[in-house]
């Protein structure tokens, strides 16, 4: 069935675009412009909001209350909160735990995303981190990444595994990143311990993505660069930034935006609590608190994670980071795409992406969400 979308206007990658229309049939966009628009089984009238791709979330745990490495049901709550708030395809999160543990939540979300393409797959924050920079990981399940580790990981997932964080610091680490760029696998370097040059090699042998760029890594400084530096540097590299204002200071990430042009993506990192309340939850095996929006490991101060939405990262990014409406709209749809090498698919608003999109009201806030070219209830 087809369906036109117009009186809107456009932010994607591209820019902005006035009076914009769009033609969708089935799950795909297949023509858009400004002119004299074409007819359609179905119209729907944006009434002047503005228009942009659906949300995509390379990093995130749960919400709702749920987190994504509980049981299905629990998954599709939380994957609902998010897709309320914007993010139209995700990739799931999980903590450090027992290989053979992970390697079942990996069947899980492999058997999930056969069947939602909605859900992108997963990703393995753990166990191949490093000890001082654990964060919210149970520091009894990290491992150092073997060849029969890494092995297992791979084949649980079944093509699903998109992305994996590891510390190239770790004995093995090197070879173990090579092997899962040739898996088809996304590496990100993160809770680390890694100098400017381990960061560097780790590049060169294919990651190519840094997992929330300043936190759980050591910061920048003027002898010492490190690893976000080392993202800054190279063209090659994706830098995920958490913009809930609590993570990164918003003048942070206006150097990070500039420093790393087109190369910066929005994630939420968000746990069981983002759309959820106050209160005490689960991240992994370890219990957090959340008060006032931040959560914290019970009885500390180590953050563990966020309560972040995707919408509420865009208007932190415009309203208090002063990043320009394309460029934000951009690391929150594009860029992740290319993080994980579908920008040739998702992440626009043109001819030949998928049929996702999002209208938002004149102050960013969602209004109506479609994903696959149907629209998501609220």
């Amino acid at each position: 069935m087809s369906t036109l979308f117009t009186n809107g206007h456009k932010i994607d990658a591209h820019g902005q675009v006035d009076n914009f229309w769009m033609l969708v049939d089935g799950d795909t966009i297949i023509q858009t412009g400004t002119a004299l628009a074409p007819r359609a089984e179905t119209v729907v009238d944006l009434g002047g909001s503005w228009l942009v791709p659906g949300f995509i979330d390379l990093h995130g745990h749960g919400g709702g209350g749920h987190s994504y490495d509980d049981a299905v049901e629990d998954i599709h709550a939380a994957l609902a909160v998010h897709r309320a708030h914007g993010t139209t395809r995700s990739v799931l999160s999980l903590v450090a735990n027992p290989v053979e543990r992970l390697a079942q939540s990996l069947v899980v979300i492999a058997e999930l995303a056969s069947s939602d393409p909605l859900i992108l797959g997963s990703h393995l924050e753990g166990p191949f981190l490093a000890f001082p920079r654990r964060g919210a990981h149970n520091g009894t399940f990290l491992i150092e990444p073997t060849a029969d580790a890494v092995a297992t990981l791979i084949e649980a997932a079944n093509g699903t595994l998109r992305q994996l964080t590891i510390a190239p610091e770790l004995p093995g680490a090197l070879d173990a990143i090579s092997t899962l760029v040739a898996a088809g696998v996304t590496v990100a370097v993160g809770h680390t311990e890694a100098t400017y040059a381990q960061s560097r090699a780790a590049f060169d042998r294919g990651a190519t993505l840094l997992t929330h760029g300043f936190n759980a890594m050591p910061s920048i400084h003027h002898r010492e660069p490190g690893p976000v530096v080392a993202a800054f540097d190279d063209p090659r590299v994706i830098m995920e930034l958490i913009l809930d204002g609590l993570h990164v200071d918003p003048h942070v990430a206006h150097l990070a935006f500039a420093s790393a042009q087109h190369r910066v993506a929005l994630i939420t990192d968000a746990m069981a609590a983002a759309g959820s309340h106050d209160g005490d939850y689960a991240l992994g095996s370890l219990n957090v608190s959340v008060r006032n929006g931040m959560a914290t490991l019970r009885g500390t101060t180590t953050i563990a994670g966020s309560t972040l939405t995707q919408d509420v990262a865009l208007r932190t990014a415009i309203e208090k980071a002063g990043i320009p409406a394309h460029e934000a709209v951009e690391a929150l749809t594009h860029t992740p795409a290319r993080a994980l090498g579908l920008g040739h698919r998702h992440g626009l608003l043109a001819e030949g992406y998928a049929a996702d999109a999002i209208a938002l009201s004149g102050s960013w806030h969602v209004e109506r969400v479609w994903a696959a070219g149907v629209e998501l209830a609220r």
